[in-house]
């Protein structure tokens, strides 16, 4: 992981910048994120622009000085985007090659072609879960929801089979496993283990997946029996490409960071020995930023130059998967000022002098912050960013792996019900041609089920575990 870290956050505010009682405190809680969600919803303002204007409000509603408040939003800002940044830019880089190449479609024509039927929403949920490995969730439902329509309109199923599968895929990811921007934030904030959380994380997904996607679709698809609207069915554009990379090294471009990651996960568990020589060089190519990399520089040669990739149009298409994550970058950045000025007020310890009054589990109390959050500004990534501040106490005391668990409860807590105020809802709903009441019945109850049932599953392995 980034060598940021809470307790490196925490020693920068030993003093919190209001002396406001716990009562002051949760009723500016309360208030900045009002004032977010009206902002977002109401005024339809830049997430960018109302976090931070979240955040000096919340700071006044506690009492704070103003610049302390300032000094603590920016001390996040800037230290969030440290952790995070090049990863999101690297993520972005390697799911342009991926597009551009002709990777994308590889893989999705190759497995279409060996699937039909009752196996063709299990193909879909694993297109989308490779997929879905290295883009982030606005760009691999822009990427994937084209195939579901298409596949739906051709082999002339029901969009809803197809759709659900896909859409769960890509959102299971999203919420779950890094290096998803979601959750290497919350993986930041806790001080947890990386390649621990990714390991557990895939445990969660599987079941998850399953559930929320194929199983869930036969139901959907009585709900909502529609066909793919003819207006959104794309046509492909004329492909300008004289080859395309293979199916092999496109998966196993995808997979490297992954496996990256889980080696080093490995040998940390097994090895157990900081000094050992294996140990320190799977430290350096298992961390995110080297695994990343090493997807990247292979993909310009298994997928750029395979499709045949001049070295200026590599060039181009690096520069071209830098400009979109602009937005992306200061909304996350954002959240960890607004993340940061909670924990500099007080509201941490608050949480966690609650939580001993209530005796509510650490995971099950990360889970209903992140749902709420998710509810009140719905955004999964404000929502985890702001859990993950919040409960970031609670992670002291706790093993490795249960520090792990309770980021996943937190991503699976920030992807509860998705409605009108998640730029997902709306998304959805134009492409396949759906009412609010339909989406309602299909993507936002397929997001709570992704949520409920790995909570479910994130509390049994804290019994195993």
């Amino acid at each position: 992981m980034t060598s940021l870290s809470v307790e490196m956050l925490a020693a920068d505010a030993v003093e919190p910048i209001t002396s406001a009682g716990n009562a002051q405190l949760g009723i500016a809680v309360l208030a900045g994120i009002a004032v977010i969600v009206l902002l977002i919803t109401k005024f339809k303002m830049h997430a960018f622009l109302a976090l931070t204007i979240g955040s000096l409000a919340l700071g006044s509603f506690a009492g704070a000085n103003p610049a302390k408040t300032i000094t603590s939003f920016t001390a996040g800002l800037g230290s969030t985007v440290a952790g995070v940044g090049v990863l999101i830019a690297l993520g972005a880089i390697l799911g342009k090659l991926l597009a551009d190449s002709g990777g994308a479609d590889q893989i999705v024509d190759t497995i279409l072609a060996k699937a039909s039927g009752r196996a063709m929403p299990w193909a879909m949920v694993l297109i989308a879960s490779i997929i879905g490995l290295p883009l982030f969730f606005e760009v691999g439902i822009v990427l994937m929801i084209p195939v579901v329509l298409l596949v739906a309109k051709r082999g002339n199923y029901s969009l809803m089979r197809i759709g659900i599968p896909a859409l769960a895929g890509l959102s299971v990811m999203h919420g779950l496993i890094p290096p998803h921007p979601g959750p290497l934030v919350a993986i930041d904030a806790l001080g947890a283990n990386l390649g621990v959380t990714l390991a557990l994380g895939v445990l969660v997904a599987i079941p998850t997946v399953i559930i929320a996607g194929p199983v869930f679709s036969r139901y959907a698809a009585r709900w909502v029996d529609i066909e793919a609207p003819e207006k959104m069915v794309p046509q492909r554009p004329s492909e300008d490409l004289d080859r395309r990379p293979s199916f092999g090294a496109t998966l196993a471009t995808i997979l490297l960071p992954v496996v990256l990651m889980l080696i080093k996960a490995l040998v940390d568990i097994v090895v157990d020995d900081p000094e050992n020589h294996v140990q320190r060089v799977t430290d350096v190519i298992g961390s995110p930023l080297i695994a990343l990399l090493a997807a990247v520089i292979v993909g310009m040669f298994t997928l750029g130059r395979a499709a045949g990739f001049t070295k200026g149009r590599l060039s181009s298409t690096v520069e071209k998967s830098l400009a979109p994550i602009a937005g992306i970058l200061l909304i996350v950045g954002a959240g960890g000022g607004f993340k940061q000025t909670l924990i500099d007020a007080g509201v941490g310890q608050m949480i966690l002098e609650f939580s001993e009054n209530w005796s509510i589990p650490a995971l099950l109390l990360g889970w209903l912050i992140a749902v709420a959050i998710r509810l009140a500004t719905g955004s999964a990534t404000v929502a985890t960013i702001s859990a993950a501040g919040l409960v970031a106490p609670l992670a002291a005391d706790l093993s490795t792996s249960h520090v792990a668990l309770l980021v996943l409860a937190v991503g699976a807590g920030s992807l509860f019900f998705s409605h009108v105020n998640d730029a997902g809802f709306w998304l959805v709903k134009e492409y396949f041609g759906m009412d609010v009441p339909q989406t309602i019945k299909t993507w936002s109850v397929m997001e709570t089920i992704i949520s409920v049932v790995s909570l479910g599953f994130i509390l049994l392995l804290s019994l195993v575990l």
